[in-house]
């Protein structure tokens, strides 16, 4: 099948429709126009091919709608909304599966909001997490699919866990467990008492995020500790009123780069607030 710019199509279109109704919209009503026109051009007779957007297709199978899709991207073709709207109709995974493989981010990327959280995905999804080669927005795209669904993902999880990959995506996904598990309340618990200064921060979130009461005593205990920064207290402070407790010490934090760097802010927005 012929790869076709049916979105410059469009634009040239628009183009000559805006020049002849340039009176007619305001330019916020244009907003609204603009998208029910393009809409109505998946049902216009295209010459050239013979046939309307959505037609054209309509009549490929999911492995040209697959490869049309990586041809789009590959040569920097705009992909057209009724492509991924045939596909998303189609609800086949198998044919968009082998582009998940792809080194390519933005590939990957529209792979995935194609395929959502379809289970015949998830293998691949946790290939993405665990090989390390694509951008950190790809693998918590992937990590906020499995957050959904981590009581169905939670022994792969904890495995992969075990091995020492992916750390912090799996403590993520096994945080969202709704099933109450003491394998994964203590994996959570012992990544938070063996955390450095830049960890415990997340990691404290993540006991949150599980909602079991018996970290209480342990989030305590690390508040105490004087030697803390401003952003650890506030996160521990989080974590131990999201679980139903409390701690109300006044604390000092004058002196804290991460501190001073918020009250900066606040003051700057603070002033052109008033300027403005």
């Amino acid at each position: 099948m012929k790869l076709i710019d049916f979105d410059g199509l469009f634009d040239e279109k628009l183009t000559q429709y805006m020049e002849e109704n340039k009176n007619k919209y305001t330019e916020k009503q244009w907003e609204d126009v603009i998208p029910k026109l393009y809409k109505k051009f998946g049902d216009t007779y295209v010459a050239k091919i013979k046939c309307t957007p959505k037609e054209y297709y309509a009549k490929m199978t999911n492995e040209q709608l697959a490869e049309t899709l990586s041809a789009h991207l590959r040569e920097d073709v705009p992909v057209p909304e009724f492509l991924c709207v045939e596909i998303e109709n189609r609800g086949e995974a198998n044919a968009l599966l082998p582009l998940l493989k792809s080194d390519d981010t933005e590939t990957v990327s529209y792979a995935i909001n194609l395929l959502g959280d379809d289970l015949r995905a998830f293998d691949a999804y946790f290939s993405i997490l665990t090989e390390n080669r694509l951008t950190e927005d790809i693998r918590s795209d992937v990590t906020d699919i499995f957050r959904l669904h981590a009581d169905e993902v939670k022994t792969l999880a904890y495995d992969t866990y075990q091995q020492g990959v992916a750390v912090e995506y799996m403590l993520e996904i096994l945080s969202r467990v709704k099933e109450k598990e003491d394998y994964i309340f203590d994996t959570l618990l012992q990544a938070f008492l063996t955390a450095d200064e830049t960890q415990a921060p997340v990691r404290a979130g993540y006991l949150a995020a599980y909602s079991d009461e018996r970290a209480l005593p342990h989030l305590m205990r690390r508040i105490e500790d004087r030697s803390i920064g401003f952003v650890e207290f506030q996160e521990l402070k989080y974590a131990i009123e999201a679980l139903g407790g409390e701690y109300n010490e006044p604390r000092d934090f004058t002196n804290d780069k991460d501190y001073l760097a918020v009250e900066a802010a606040i003051s700057k927005t603070a002033t052109d607030e008033v300027k403005s």
